[in-house]
C-alpha cells in the first residue's frame, strides 16, 4: 500500500500549500510561469492532487486572486480597528496598506503580478471591480466623499509608480501621504 493511503488528508492545508508555490512561481518569474505541472513539481503534490483543489489554471490563478485579494482585505480591517477616527478610516486604511507595500516585498511582488494578471484577463478586472464597488457600498457614510475618492484613485497612481519604480524620494513620498490623509479627513 502506498504512503497515500497511510499519510493522514489535510486538504485545507494542501489548498494552501498549492496557493504560496503558485504565488512564489509568480513573484519569481511571473505569471506565465504558474502551469499546473509546475505548480504540482514545486509543491511536491501530484497534479492529481493539484487538479482535485484546482480542476484548471484558471481556477488556480482565480483562487490566488482571491487569496491575495482575502490577505489585503484582512490588513485592511486591521487597519481600520486601529484607527479611532471613523470618518475616512476606510480610505485611510486603503492608502496605508497599499503605501505600504513598497516596504513588503513579497506582498508587492503579488500585486504586481496580479496588477498585470488584471490587466489582461476580464474575469480578474470583473472581481476587482465587485471588490471595490462593495467596499464602496459598506463604507458610503464614511467614505463616500468625492475627497476620499481622490485619496483612493491617489493609492492606485502611488501602487502603479511603485510597482514600475517611478517613486518620489522619503520625503516628498511622507509629504504627499501626508497630505492624503489630510484629505480623508473632508
Amino acid at each position: 500500500m502506498s504512503d497515500a493511503h497511510h499519510r493522514r488528508k489535510q486538504p485545507a492545508i494542501v489548498r494552501q500549500q498549492l496557493l504560496d508555490v503558485a504565488a512564489r512561481l509568480t513573484n519569481e518569474q511571473g505569471m506565465g510561469a504558474v502551469t499546473l505541472d509546475a505548480v504540482s513539481g514545486a509543491s511536491g503534490v501530484s497534479k492529481g492532487g493539484l487538479l482535485h483543489h484546482f480542476p484548471t489554471k484558471n481556477a488556480l490563478l482565480d483562487a490566488l486572486f482571491e487569496d491575495l485579494l482575502a490577505r489585503f482585505d484582512a490588513d485592511l480591517d486591521q487597519r481600520m480597528r486601529e484607527d479611532p477616527m471613523p470618518h475616512g478610516r476606510f480610505t485611510r486604511a486603503y492608502l496605508n496598506a497599499v503605501a505600504g507595500l513598497r516596504d513588503s516585498p513579497d506582498d508587492a511582488g503579488h500585486w504586481a503580478q496580479v496588477t498585470i494578471a488584471l490587466l489582461a484577463e476580464p474575469r480578474l478586472r470583473q472581481r476587482w471591480a465587485e471588490w471595490v464597488e462593495g467596499r464602496a457600498e459598506e463604507y458610503v457614510g464614511t467614505d463616500s466623499s468625492v475627497d476620499a475618492q481622490i485619496v483612493r484613485f491617489a493609492a492606485d497612481g502611488l501602487w502603479l509608480a511603485d510597482m514600475i519604480g517611478g517613486a518620489s524620494d522619503d520625503a516628498q513620498r511622507q509629504a504627499l501621504l501626508s497630505r492624503l490623509v489630510e484629505l480623508t479627513a473632508r
